[in-house]
């Protein structure tokens, strides 16, 4: 029976639920695909999950474990522009190590296993600088995306960057009503100069009755380990936009493109099919910070997460 959530009109159906059945249908009805990873996936395209925010409620699966500080210190990484994994590999933080170890053991031949790679990554400078950089991911888009001006000899010179998230939460003061509330990180100019060009690509936000809404496009999604992070991280980016505007949380909006999952994640998805969703987890941010930038993991507390046992699987590269 599916686990329900109370509320004071009648009860209604736990919104977990929304993303065990993506899952389920997936597995069910998927199309199988070869992939870049070479593992294959079961894919359907162009889907939607919906979370109302109200009282600080968030998409925080309760069918498995999900390490939302993990998460949460990524997002807050992205919003520095840094595109270095060592400041995550400081933290313990090993989203994104999987992608410049492989470089590594590609080019040198050195079978180093991913905890001494990530300890090189923090004590060595120039091992960092060598090994530890990604590209221009997602931060440095959001925070500073290139522009090029024409010089007087007709070659054209890098310019200043543009901060779309600081322009976003000022035009969500001054113009709520605008339809260009909008942060893109699909550059096409860049995109192979990306350790991983970016899935969750473009953010766009939208005000109504004094409620921040926002919508995430996911152009590919791995719904077995990625989306639970991705749900998180676009309602925690939200709730933040929201305290700095002077907004309620709204609804957050999760769309799909390439919505899949990877053949060799049977276990994990047939395990958590099994269980059922319970509890409903919320987040306190216990500071206002003075920009959207200077928040830090302590700001953040879910004082009620009681989820069900870690589910793991390998991550495809």
């Amino acid at each position: 029976m599916a686990s329900v959530v109370q509320t004071a009109d009648s009860p209604v159906r736990h919104p977990e639920w929304q993303y065990l059945d993506l899952m389920r249908n997936i597995w069910q009805h998927g199309s199988e695909r070869s992939d870049r990873t070479g593992v294959g996936t079961r894919s359907l395209f162009g889907t939607m999950l919906r979370f109302d925010l109200s009282g600080g409620l968030m998409p925080l699966l309760t069918t498995k474990r999900v390490y939302w500080k993990t998460a949460t210190r990524e997002m807050l990484w992205f919003l520095t522009g840094d595109t270095n994994i060592r400041e995550l590999c400081r933290q313990n933080v090993q989203i994104w190590t999987d992608w410049p170890l492989a470089s590594y053991r590609r080019e040198t031949g050195d079978d180093i296993s991913r905890e001494e790679f990530s300890a090189r990554i923090v004590e060595d400078d120039a091992f960092a600088a060598r090994w530890g950089e990604l590209g221009p991911v997602y931060g440095k888009q959001w925070v500073d995306w290139p522009t090029f001006q024409a010089a007087d000899d007709g070659t054209y010179r890098k310019g200043t960057g543009i901060n779309q998230v600081a322009q976003t939460v000022e035009s969500l003061r001054k113009n709520p009503g605008s339809r260009r509330h909008i942060i893109e990180g699909w550059n096409v100019a860049e995109l192979d100069q990306m350790a991983l060009p970016p899935c969750h690509k473009t953010y766009q936000f939208h005000v109504a009755n004094g409620r921040l809404n926002c919508a995430l496009y996911q152009r590919s999604c791995d719904v077995a380990l990625g989306l639970p992070f991705n749900l998180w991280s676009g309602a925690l980016l939200l709730r933040m936009m929201a305290q700095q505007t002077g907004l309620q949380p709204g609804e957050f909006v999760w769309l799909g493109g390439d919505t899949h999952l990877y053949l060799n994640h049977t276990d994990l998805i047939e395990q958590q099919l099994a269980r059922e969703p319970r509890g409903q987890p919320t987040l306190e941010i216990t500071r206002k910070p003075s920009s959207i930038f200077d928040y830090a993991i302590d700001d953040f507390a879910v004082p009620d997460y009681a989820p069900q046992g870690v589910l793991k699987a390998p991550i495809a590269v």
